[in-house]
Parts: C-alpha cells; structure tokens; sequence
C-alpha cells in the first residue's frame, strides 16, 4: 500500500488517498493513539469513492472514532471500463428511463461487477489490517450485492448496515441466507429505483438472528442525516 496524499480535516480526521497496485483508494483515520475499529464502505454498482455523499459520510465516521476506507475496484469508479461495462450502463439508463424491464440488465451488468469487486476489497483489506493505526473487528456499509458476497466470503467482517437493496443480483439473493452477522438494513419507502417488495423480502431471505429494518419515507437520495449516527451507534455495538 502506497500513500500518496495525505490532509488533516478541521476535526482531527486524517485523509489519505493511497494505491495498492492498481487499485485507488481512500483512508480515514481519527485523531486518536489506540488502533481503530475498521469499516469498509461502498458505494452501489460501482460510483466512484470520490462521490460526495460517501465521502461525507465517511468524514463523520472516521470523527466518531472508526477508521474508514472506500477503493474503485475493478470497472468502477475512475478506473478503466471495458466496452461491456459502458454498453451495460447505458442499457440500464434507457431501461430505467423508459420504464422498461431491468432486470436482465441488470443482472449481466451488475453480477460480474460484483464478482470482480469482491477479490480487491479483501486485497484491500488485508493491507488496512496491516497499518498499526487500524485494529478489528471490521465493519462494512453501502452497496447491498457487494455487502452480502463479502458478507459471506469475509470471515473478518463482523457486522454490516446495507442500503436499499430491491434490486440485487440472483446469486446474492440466494447468498443472504448464509448471512449470519448482524445487520442494519436502510429502506427509503419511496425509492423510484429499488422495489420496495424486493427490499423487503431480500432483509426477510437474510439467515441472521439479529437484523435490524430501519425504512424511512422518501426517495433513494433522501435518508435522513440521523441513521448515519445510528449506524455508528450499531457498529459500536458491534465493533468496539
């Protein structure tokens, strides 16, 4: 792991962009002298880690005393896209736009971009392990699909909040029965771009005895600032 920029925020927060081979990434640590319960944070189907709203919200985190971390991994983010992954993208758009059926888009588009993703989250992982500054358990939060492969894949991660989650690829859905850790699951009710239903029933399909529905009314961008404090409040219960 390379770091290769490094900023101290107004509270205290360490911001550090680092490379581990191709992969880019951030890191946030807080000011503190004791190593750093660690949460791993995605963004869904591949934004990139610069996207404001994930970043906002692992600036807090990292305040609240987590080390928080977020890469573009393989086809997302700013790093390279094959032509398949553009094409998908695109199809999806116009789909989602024309009110057409999604989900065989999705799914040809969505399912490899997990797969892909989850050998260079547990790459990351094992380099974040290795810092002096960062200690376990680990957490996760964000995108639902990559959250329940890692979920079941990870030994080393120990509780995860996922978001939305009506849309997730068929093998994930299959997967969330081997999910046993605990969960934080966000549902906002009025989500255009995730079916309700489909969210329900995937936090129903979930294996763990201890999962946690918070659903709140609005849209996909509307979740209130305070479930960012209830997550803290949940990892802290399982983290700390």
């Amino acid at each position: 792991m390379h770091f290769t920029s490094e900023r101290r925020l107004e509270d205290g927060v360490l911001e550090r962009e680092f490379t581990l081979g191709e992969i880019p990434g951030t890191l946030w640590t807080p000011e503190s002298d004791a190593p750093a319960p660690l949460v791993l944070m995605a963004h869904n189907n591949g934004l990139p880690k610069a996207e404001p709203r994930l970043v906002a919200r692992a600036r807090l985190s990292a305040a609240s005393g987590y080390a928080v971390a977020t890469i573009d991994a393989d086809g997302c983010g700013e790093r390279p896209r094959s032509a398949a992954d553009e094409q998908g993208r695109a199809d999806l758009r116009r789909a989602i736009q024309a009110g057409e059926p999604v989900d065989d888009i999705f799914e040809s588009f969505v399912g490899p971009l997990v797969e892909k993703a989850v050998p260079e989250w547990r790459t990351t992982l094992d380099a974040l392990l290795a810092l002096p500054e960062i200690g376990g358990p680990v957490g996760y939060a964000g995108w639902t699909a990559l959250g329940i492969r890692l979920a079941v894949a990870e030994p080393r991660i120990a509780a995860a909040g996922f978001f939305a989650g009506g849309y997730v690829p068929r093998a994930q859905r299959e997967e969330a029965r081997q999910v046993t850790i605990p969960l934080l699951f966000l549902l906002q009710w009025d989500d255009e771009g995730n079916p309700r239903q489909r969210a329900l029933d995937l936090f129903d399909a979930f294996g763990t005895k201890e999962k946690t529905l918070h659903a709140n009314l609005g849209g996909h961008t509307g979740t209130p600032s305070f479930e960012r404090e209830d997550g803290d409040r949940f990892f802290g219960r399982h983290l700390k």
